[in-house]
């Protein structure tokens, strides 16, 4: 791992060798950049320092000087002494500082580490084999690598309660807790929602509510994810699957504009759950729970898996062909979704020129948090700015819409995932147009509709989405779509070339992007490639800086500061 170039670095010297170090890092992180793993349990670098597992400990020490002179106190070989700590120290506490000798596997700390994984195992169950967290375990890990092997405790082990519901989602087996208190200093520090705690003293200690009081925000399951053992488990995915079965695929929650990162754990065509995944630019390592629930979408009963004109399945040709027919009749309104991809709302913008369409897309918008669930309910409202699909924010009504199909104004409605009777438009009113409906999930609008194509949904599909902070983020396929079905990309340039009569070469998201990036200037030197599945790439906002967002500032996105230093870029 390197160190940017504009981190203040240190000298320390790890197991002899000398290193660079970021200046005021602890003992945990200095010896994670050099490949050397200090074990832990309570440690979080997203929490505050609790230093009450004492598994990170190590030997510390300090180039050695003359009480006296001040002048360094050499060895017989000319080298300067290392005063060592007589005691080893628990890394997490420990930051570096200039000189400073630190040991991180020596026979100390191997025995200190073998004493505290001792203890923390004398009243754990050995149910290894059947619990859920084997596979993901610290403890287990830490356990094999720092343990003795055999157990010198002879007394009855203090037996604590099972299946303990904290909330409606998260369950405790309270014997296996190991009192790291991680999940103590996320709820009260993250989620601002301070309901756990420790009850009694010694091995009687337990993890438990705040009496009236019960585990229920919206970032529960974030406690599931940072415990280091078995003790919090999802009551979803509770001995669902084991996680050693589970594919992960990168990709990015869709609720919001937050854009957080995450993993889709899947197996064999079946999504299980989604976890949050680290980047320090837009989640930190945190998710919501409602956003871990949102793959149950690909097993809706309400799924379309057919291409239909009337009701009637038909051959995916004859779907695009009609479509295009319907759009070059004129008096065209495209409904368009701020959850399209970009590569998708690259299309919808070349259909809208086309067929010489208005365009309109329905802001979503709802309560906002302050921490990772913000007021605009869409992922890529940005994409849709940066492809100058809209030139203005949506508004969260269809009048506009009624009363042109009402004068006659539209014919033909291009609908990409949207129930315009939940906006207020009639049945009786959509009866008056054609429909063309481009969406997942059946709803009123969609059985109204002369054209209905089936779509895929995020976890289905590879693309990209510009988030709160205009930073580009891929997101790839999880799982395989139903069959026949092919992707929103395809079936958008098929119709596109179905209007001119062109022949597109094969289409590719790299296809796309050598076009984005030709055609918009945001998009300069980008390539489907150097998004990468990471941690994304910075967009140039300065062109959509005054527009009125409706974001409040939450844990990773400060609308006044993040204008402000925009703005003083452009002036600079």
């Amino acid at each position: 791992m390197s160190i940017p170039d504009t981190v203040e670095t240190i000298a320390i010297n790890i197991d002899g060798v000398d290193v660079q170090v970021p200046k005021g890092i602890n003992a945990i992180e200095a010896a994670k950049l050099h490949g050397k793993e200090v074990p832990h349990y309570c440690y979080h670098p997203k929490l505050s320092i609790a230093g009450n597992c004492r598994m990170c400990l190590i030997e510390m020490g300090m180039p050695m000087r003359d009480r006296a002179t001040g002048d360094p106190v050499m060895d017989t070989n000319g080298e300067q002494k290392i005063g060592w700590s007589p005691k080893p120290t628990i890394g997490c506490s420990t930051n570096v500082s200039p000189g400073m000798h630190l040991r991180t596997n020596s026979t100390m700390v191997k025995e200190a580490r073998n004493g505290v994984t001792e203890f923390l195992l004398i009243n754990h169950p050995l149910d290894c084999p059947i619990c859920d967290q084997a596979g993901e375990c610290r403890l287990q890990e830490f356990s094999a690598d720092h343990g003795r092997g055999v157990s010198r405790f002879i007394e009855d082990k203090n037996v604590k309660p099972k299946r303990t519901r904290l909330g409606p989602r998260v369950t405790l087996d309270d014997e296996r807790c190991i009192l790291c208190s991680r999940c103590i200093r996320f709820s009260q520090e993250v989620a601002k929602d301070d309901v756990l705690g420790f009850v009694d003293r010694g091995t009687y200690s337990t993890l438990t509510c705040y009496p009236g009081k019960e585990l229920a925000n919206n970032y529960s399951l974030n406690t599931v994810d940072i415990c280091p053992v078995g003790a919090l488990t999802s009551t979803d995915f509770r001995f669902k699957m084991r996680v050693w079965f589970l594919k992960r695929t990168n990709s990015i929650c869709t609720e919001s504009s937050v854009g957080s990162n995450t993993t889709v754990w899947s197996r064999e065509g079946k999504i299980y759950r989604i976890t949050p995944r680290q980047n320090d630019a837009t989640n930190d390592t945190w998710m919501t729970d409602s956003g871990r629930g949102l793959f149950k979408e690909t097993e809706s009963e309400n799924r379309i898996n057919d291409y239909t004109i009337d009701g009637v399945s038909e051959d995916m040709e004859i779907v695009a062909q009609t479509a295009a027919d319907l759009l070059q009749q004129g008096k065209v309104a495209l409904v368009g979704s701020a959850h399209s991809s970009v590569e998708e709302q690259f299309y919808l913008k070349k259909i809208s020129e086309y067929a010489s369409a208005s365009t309109n897309i329905i802001a979503k918008t709802g309560y906002g948090d302050g921490i990772l669930l913000s007021e605009d309910r869409t992922p890529n409202l940005r994409g849709a700015l940066l492809n100058r699909l809209i030139t203005e924010l949506p508004n969260a009504a269809a009048d506009s819409i009624d009363s042109q199909i009402q004068s006659g104004a539209i014919q033909t409605l291009f609908v990409v995932n949207e129930d315009l009777t939940s906006l207020g438009i009639s049945q009786e009113s959509l009866a008056k147009v054609s429909i063309i409906y481009f969406g997942s999930l059946a709803n009123q609008t969609s059985k109204v509709a002369t054209v209905v194509i089936p779509t895929l949904t995020v976890f289905e599909k590879s693309g990209s989405l510009v988030n709160q902070n205009f930073i580009l983020q891929q997101f790839l396929p999880a799982i395989p779509g139903p069959k026949g079905v092919i992707s929103d990309v395809l079936m958008l340039a098929k119709i596109v070339e179905k209007m001119t009569g062109d022949t597109i070469e094969p289409v590719t998201l790299t296809m796309i992007w050598q076009e984005l990036s030709n055609t918009i200037a945001e998009f300069k030197s980008i390539t489907w490639q150097k998004i990468g599945d990471e941690q994304g790439i910075q967009i140039n906002p300065r062109a959509f800086l005054d527009l009125p967002f409706v974001e409040s500032k939450n844990l990773k996105f400060d609308p006044t500061a993040f204008k402000e230093a925009n703005s003083t870029a452009l002036e600079s």
